[in-house]
């Protein structure tokens, strides 16, 4: 059958990436928000930071649990019901009276936008082919990075209007509005699924559900209360998780083999080229990336007293520097390929460690100004990073594994984003009686070391494209060759 795109098919898109914006907005939006909410709730310092983490870690559980319900019940029935349920659950957040609610609204909002996300990359699969997938997929790209790079901004930027004692609740209530509108434009633009007979018990793969949500939570539970001392507490979870992860391949492996359909196809990762590679590169990203934002709010607020806009605005050049460089990259991924990540990740590690360096060696009153250059260097890397590893990514997985495979990715990318957190935030609080700018200094560090191991990754999937190219090339000759003795001219 001859494949005719979808004539509405940038304008779903466009709908769809507004609702994906707004959940991966809300990993970072709120870090800087972290004061005003302890303020206004009375709220203790170790019940507050689960507004993150929890959201961090209910989003991760439910990643690859949402791709195989959108492969299973269709793109737009789970696009519909996600939204739906973060529209409800940013309004209780809002409207949290306490500290516990507050929480626990979190933690559902962190669910329904794990169930949200992974919609983005099968409905990108579902409605393009050739070229086309491959610009969408950029766009996607840059869609995650710059909702974590601006939500620090637009985070400040709405306490600043709706006040210090309560501007934290729009932080929340600002989904709700443009929510509803992309549900209304989603009703009109997504395209219908075709109805599936499904036979829940042998659709959906519950085993591999617990199996994969003990191991997440395993790994995940110590690392996000590690500075309340959740390592000490909490490092029993570590072998339960390596436990109960090697179950859970051994369990989806058998799954394959008995023909049923598996929560997680593991030949994603052993017959899909460059996706294991990438989705490490991911993973690790993250986690230097994503954990920077908590530690400048901390520095800024904490260390220089300034206000959460002005906190946001210190970290601007980074976000604008990530835009451009993004709708950039999306579009040179066919001519430069991988080449594109390996340059962007040498350059956020380099920024990041002039950073820490000019940390030390500037009065903290005028550090602002002075990360200003470095912050925008590592800002156009970090465009060139995610956009284009996500098109590489998934650029050879078939349609069918398609919101498998994405919410794959960005389950790397969400524990990542937990770890790199919870990490930084405990280099930062463990030296930070030496001063502010050491505990900047050494933080922004581990988060360079850990981009050097993303870039690392990326150089030996550079080697290995390579080496598939001439490999190819080599078939081809061969080919060619064989045909010429076979028919002589």
């Amino acid at each position: 059958m001859m494949y005719e795109p979808d004539p509405r098919r940038w304008k779903a898109l466009a709908v769809s990436l507004t609702a994906g914006f707004m959940g991966l907005l809300d990993v970072s939006i709120v870090n800087v928000a972290l004061p005003s909410m302890q303020a206004g709730l009375h709220a203790s310092s170790g019940g507050i930071r689960w507004v993150v983490s929890g959201y961090a870690l209910a989003f991760g559980l439910v990643l690859v649990t949402g791709g195989r319900l959108g492969d299973a019940f269709g793109r737009r029935n789970m696009f519909l019901g996600a939204l739906a349920a973060f529209v409800l659950t940013s309004a209780l957040a809002g409207a949290a009276p306490d500290e516990t609610t507050l929480v626990l609204a979190r933690l559902a909002q962190g669910v329904a936008a794990g169930m949200l996300t992974p919609q983005n990359t099968g409905l990108i699969q579902d409605l393009f082919r050739g070229a086309e997938r491959g610009r969408a997929f950029g766009m996607f790209g840059a869609v995650v990075g710059i909702s974590t790079a601006v939500g620090p901004i637009l985070g400040g930027f709405i306490i600043a209007v709706f006040g210090g004692q309560d501007g934290w609740r729009w932080v929340f209530y600002v989904n709700v509005p443009i929510g509803v509108l992309a549900f209304v434009l989603a009703l009109r633009l997504l395209p219908r699924s075709e109805k599936k007979q499904l036979k829940i018990s042998s659709e959906i793969d519950f085993v591999g559900i617990a199996l994969l949500a003990v191991a997440v939570l395993g790994v995940l539970l110590p690392v996000v209360d590690a500075d309340q001392g959740g390592l000490t507490r909490w490092w029993w979870l570590f072998p339960v998780a390596v436990v109960f992860g090697v179950a859970f391949v051994r369990w989806e492996h058998s799954v394959v083999r008995r023909g049923r359909s598996p929560l997680l196809d593991t030949r994603l990762f052993t017959g899909t080229p460059g996706y294991a590679t990438g989705a490490a590169v991911g993973a690790l990203y993250f986690c230097g990336f994503a954990g920077i934002w908590l530690v400048f709010a901390m520095y800024f607020q904490q260390g220089l007293g300034y206000s959460p806009l002005q906190s946001g605005l210190s970290v601007t050049p980074f976000a604008l520097g990530s835009a451009v460089s993004a709708a950039v990259a999306g579009r040179l991924v066919p001519r430069f390929g991988r080449r594109l990540t390996v340059t962007g990740l040498g350059m956020v590690a380099v920024g990041l460690l002039a950073v820490a360096l000019i940390a030390e060696l500037v009065p903290p009153s005028a550090s602002g100004w002075a990360f200003a250059l470095p912050l925008v260097f590592a800002g156009v890397g970090g465009g060139m990073v995610i956009s284009p590893n996500t098109t590489l990514t998934l650029e050879c997985v078939p349609v069918r594994l398609a919101g498998v495979a994405g919410g794959a990715l960005q389950t790397g990318q969400r524990i990542g984003t937990a770890i790199g957190t919870a990490v930084l935030a405990s280099v930062f609080g463990m030296v930070i009686g030496h001063g502010y700018p050491v505990a900047l200094t050494v933080a922004l560090s581990c988060a360079a070391v850990l981009t050097c191991g993303a870039l690392a990754l990326a150089i030996a999937e550079l080697r290995a494209r390579r080496h598939r190219a001439a490999e190819a090339e080599r078939g081809a000759q061969e080919g060619e060759v064989s045909a010429a003795d076979v028919h002589p001219s």
